[in-house]
């Protein structure tokens, strides 16, 4: 189909889609037959079949995580189908993507799980009348050890050493298992399957998203074309957003938690953040950038914009302005929130009437550990009725009413029972 053959109509509406698609995006592979198919969309009115696969190793879904999702939901807005894949197959291999060791294979229980997790939190993002959710166990399954073998034999050994990590893995002499080679062709092997016209991963997907290409052709459907986008920096503007660093926001974390992580995004990641993981139009964006560039709008007051923006997203426009106010309150005009949650603190777990700092602060789980609750107090993060506590080693002696303090968010009123 040529450019030409559209009409003015149908020129407008492709370039329309292209605008809003490739916002953010890092490379289309390839860029070509990607308008190629926007084109024959437009002017047949059919949809994309837009496909995300999602593997099932962690629970929980952070800001990071939402990029490619909110590309979805973009597709979705513009009248395409996405085909969601929970990887209950492939995740009992996990992707060896970025891996220096093998990693351990999950159990069903523990894909079944996270997978039930994963679709309660997605739905907060994508519109479930246009999802359609596949588990790959459907057609990787049933395939024979034949069919295996068959499989096997479309892709050299050589291919697969392109991976990097794989690669590195090898000259350091560390072991790579041969089932790890069969994750990027059954995730390929999935595209084969749903016969799906676009695919969308991190930058770290490349050579899994190509593999689906490489399969499609050897099977004799019509190849995907690869869209990438970039991995989103944590809070420490350093690393990928990942749980594991602790320098991620959570959509399931309560709202004044995620307004406060979102207004410690780095001055230089901030704009990207709308970019990637918010909801606000390339028009809006424009203009930000602009003001921002031009003294009109003061950075604290974008990442302000940026926090409201991202507990609206996930709780809801009231929520988002609770937090906000909140945030006002406790951090700009240095006061104690309304609303400090009572923890009852039990007779028996004190000594003499008195109990270490440490081990209340792990109490009231504002810390994980008692080197965690050292090093809070050792970095001048805790506060007893708003006096910072110096002492890790020293009593306390609680009192009704005490307001315990950790850090900027965490606070507790103590009940003696």
């Amino acid at each position: 189909m040529k450019w030409e053959e559209l009409t003015s109509a149908q020129q407008a509406e492709t370039e329309r889609q292209l605008a809003v698609l490739t916002r953010g995006v890092v490379e289309i592979v390839p860029e070509d037959e990607f308008k190629q198919k926007i084109m024959k969309s437009v002017v047949s009115g059919e949809p994309l079949k837009v496909k995300l696969g999602l593997d099932p190793s962690a629970p929980d879904i952070h800001i990071g995580h939402t990029v490619v999702m909110l590309k979805l939901r973009q597709f979705q807005e513009l009248g395409h189908q996405v085909q969601l894949i929970i990887g209950d197959f492939t995740g009992r291999i996990g992707d060896p993507t970025g891996k220096s060791e093998t990693r351990k294979q999950l159990s069903e229980e523990d894909v079944q799980r996270n997978a039930e997790t994963y679709k309660q939190q997605i739905f907060k993002i994508l519109d479930p009348e246009k999802t359609n959710v596949y588990y790959n166990s459907e057609w990787l399954g049933p395939m024979s050890f034949a069919d295996v073998v068959n499989l096997s034999a479309k892709v050299t050994v050589a291919r697969m050493m392109e991976r990097d990590d794989f690669t590195k893995r090898f000259q350091g002499g560390l072991p790579i298992s041969i089932h790890e080679f069969f994750y990027p062709l059954m995730q390929g092997m999935d595209s084969v399957a749903l016969k799906s016209d676009v695919e969308l991963g991190g930058t770290d997907q490349k050579f899994n998203l190509l593999m689906g290409r490489t399969l499609q052709k050897e099977y004799g459907v019509e190849t995907q074309a690869a869209m990438m986008l970039p991995l989103l920096e944590g809070l420490d503007g350093v690393q990928k957003m990942s749980k594991s660093l602790g320098n991620y926001i959570g959509i399931d974390e309560e709202p004044n938690e995620i307004y406060g992580k979102a207004m410690s995004v780095p001055d230089e990641l901030m704009l990207k953040y709308f970019e990637l993981a918010s909801d606000v139009s390339n028009e809006e964006l424009k203009q930000m950038e602009a003001a921002l560039k031009d003294g009109g709008m003061h950075p604290r007051d974008a990442k302000m914009l940026l926090a409201r923006t991202l507990v609206r997203m996930y709780h809801g426009e009231e929520a988002a302005k609770a937090a906000q106010e909140h945030f006002v309150t406790v951090f700009q005009q240095r006061a104690l929130p309304e609303d400090i949650e009572e923890f009852g603190l039990e007779a028996g777990e004190l000594e003499n009437g008195s109990i270490r700092v440490i081990k209340l602060l792990t109490l009231l789980g504002f810390a994980a550990s008692n080197g965690e609750a050292r090093r809070s107090i050792q970095q001048g993060a805790v506060k007893i009725n708003e006096e910072k506590w110096a002492d890790p080693n020293a009593d306390y002696v609680p009192q009704d009413g005490d307001i315990i303090q950790v850090g900027k968010r965490k606070f507790a009123k103590l009940k003696l029972i």
